[in-house]
């Protein structure tokens, strides 16, 4: 007589579990440590060169060989890559060797080619994403700035391909560590070029452009920091057992599968990037009219700092747990095991959720005093508000992203990338609609917050729709142990929001007001262990199991 399968044994729920879960912590680990760099970077760029228009012109070249990237080949690299490795692995006899080799191949091909492409399309680049107002004579210098900047950035688009090329083969085999570490080595190459700028030119918050000195230290330092990054992946995928060979014999290998699969997802990246470049030119458009009329700017700097600060739980948690799961909801889905991809769906939502959704709302109570706190130096000293504003518009973005999030790796387990193609038309189409809706004569001081709400706007669109659609594929994912479990969890973050936003006022009327970076700190750490201490009290009372479930994965970590 049998008592059920052992706990411990090679492929049974609970050894997944905690593979799962141990997992997650070690890239959350790397992800913390990522990200508190990244925050240090953050902090550099916006207090050396503020919120204005320069800012916005080195913001917005530096991110777009990413936005570029996303949009030759991101998609397939990042979402497809994984299954068709997985069962490459489990079916060819060589464990899924030449066809890695043959993806590898193909890859810096593509992204050779491309990198070639868009370096020479600069200038036409240039009016898709910024704003009319730059290429008029009155800015003529920093049109100038905006193109140097831009030419001495596209390289990264190659590096990042690789960087994702190499991080996918580690993530097939298990090992995820590497790539949620890596870039922290981008972090403090960033950071020293902010620091030696800053040394040698002061801060401004200025919008007169860039000297070919600043052009060069910025541009080359920026594309340097992602080509280490990549690099640095290399010794792992050799010590996975991962050998480097290029290959010519791309036909007649199932790379047309893979490609097949990556069509749709190329559609879902040129749906993101539509809204990416509309989002985009309205944020510039802050910074161009500022300079021209000489009004506040909240613009492409702003957003992407906010923005950046939102998503680290979102990295730190959900990209940690959802790419440790994703070999394994793949393995299910490949097996035909559909109740248990479900239940494993399930539980992976929860576990995020009870981690994402009261930072989600610590960030709505105390966003004005966070932002006080991480950027009030520099160019910037004295005026966070704009940044704090934008901050609490994201959070509601951040808990319905998480779960868009979440619903698409579903889909892309199984092979499908034509639904979240389908979806993404949804998101894209709603967060144009709301962002040129919200910032519609809007004063440009305003104009990341109202483009961070139209944010959220688009991903209660996704969620939704994501989550009802992948319901009915694979059985209701919002059973009433969901909906139990979601009343469970609002309770409590509704305890904790009431002593973060009842705190700060007690400490004012005690002479402790957030005005300054110090007095912020205080009230930020206060109010936030504080409602942090309720929640952890609370949670459990509850019944919310996930919380301890997390922190004892975090403490065995």
């Amino acid at each position: 007589m049998t008592g059920g399968p052992d706990p411990d044994s090679e492929g049974s729920p609970e050894r997944d579990r905690s593979r799962l879960l141990s997992a997650g912590a070690l890239m959350a680990a790397g992800t913390i440590v990522s990200r508190l760099t990244g925050f240090v970077r953050s902090a550099l760029l916006l207090a050396v060169l503020g919120k204005s228009l320069d800012a916005d012109i080195f913001a917005t070249a530096n991110t777009l060989p990413n936005s570029m990237y996303i949009l030759v080949a991101g998609g397939i690299f990042n979402v497809v890559l994984v299954p068709q490795l997985v069962r490459a692995m489990r079916s060819d006899a060589d464990g899924g060797e030449a066809f890695a080799e043959r993806l590898l191949s193909l890859g810096v091909l593509v992204l050779v080619g491309a990198t070639a492409a868009l370096t020479a399309l600069v200038p036409v680049l240039a009016h898709v994403i910024f704003s009319a107002e730059l290429f008029t004579a009155e800015l003529a210098a920093q049109r100038q700035s905006a193109y140097a900047l831009m030419f001495w950035c596209m390289p990264q688009v190659f590096f990042y391909g690789v960087f994702v090329l190499v991080g996918q083969v580690l993530n097939s085999r298990e090992r995820f560590g590497p790539m949620m570490w890596a870039p922290i080595v981008n972090n403090v190459v960033a950071c020293a070029a902010l620091g030696t700028y800053a040394a040698i030119w002061g801060t401004s918050d200025g919008s007169d452009g860039f000297t070919t000195a600043q052009e060069v230290l910025l541009g080359a330092s920026a594309t340097l920091g992602i080509a280490i990054q990549a690099l640095v992946l290399v010794p792992y995928a050799r010590s996975a057992g991962f050998t480097f060979r290029f290959r010519r014999d791309l036909r007649g290998v199932g790379l047309g599968r893979t490609l097949r699969l990556g069509s749709w997802t190329l559609g879902f990246v040129i749906a993101s990037q539509v809204s990416f470049v509309v989002v985009t030119r309205l944020a510039t458009g802050s910074s161009t009219e500022a300079a021209l009329t000489g009004g506040g700017s909240n613009g492409v700097a702003v957003y992407q700092g906010a923005f950046l600060v939102t998503q680290v739980p979102h990295a730190i948690i959900t990209v940690s747990l959802v790419t440790a799961t994703m070999p394994l909801l793949s393995r299910l889905s490949v097996d035909g095991e559909t109740a248990r991809m479900r239940d494993e769906l399930r539980s992976t939502l929860r576990l995020v959720l009870v981690a994402i959704v009261p930072m989600a709302v610590a960030l709505g109570c105390l966003g004005s005093t966070l932002a006080v706190v991480l950027f009030s130096y520099g160019a910037l000293d004295g005026g966070t508000a704009p940044i704090g504003w934008t901050l609490m518009a994201f959070a509601p973005g951040l808990v319905l992203f998480t779960v868009h999030y979440l619903m698409l790796r579903g889909f892309y387990a199984r092979e499908d990338t034509r639904t979240p193609f389908l979806v993404q038309l949804g998101v894209s189409g709603s967060n144009i609609a709301a962002a040129i809706a919200l910032t519609r004569d809007a004063p440009t001081d305003q104009i990341a917050t109202r483009l961070a709400l139209a944010y959220g706007v688009a991903y209660l669109v996704g969620s939704v729709a994501s989550t009802l659609v992948l319901s009915r594929r694979i059985g209701g994912l919002g059973d009433r142990t969901m909906f139990a479990f979601t009343a469970r969890l609002v309770a409590a973050c509704v305890a904790s929001a009431l002593v973060m936003l009842g705190l700060p006022v007690l400490l004012e009327q005690v002479g402790v007001a957030s005005g300054d970076a110090g007095a912020a700190l205080v009230v930020l750490v206060g109010a936030g262990g504080i409602g942090a201490l309720t929640y952890l009290v609370v949670a459990p009372l509850l019944g919310l199991r996930e919380v301890r479930a997390l922190l004892a994965a975090v403490t065995r970590r």
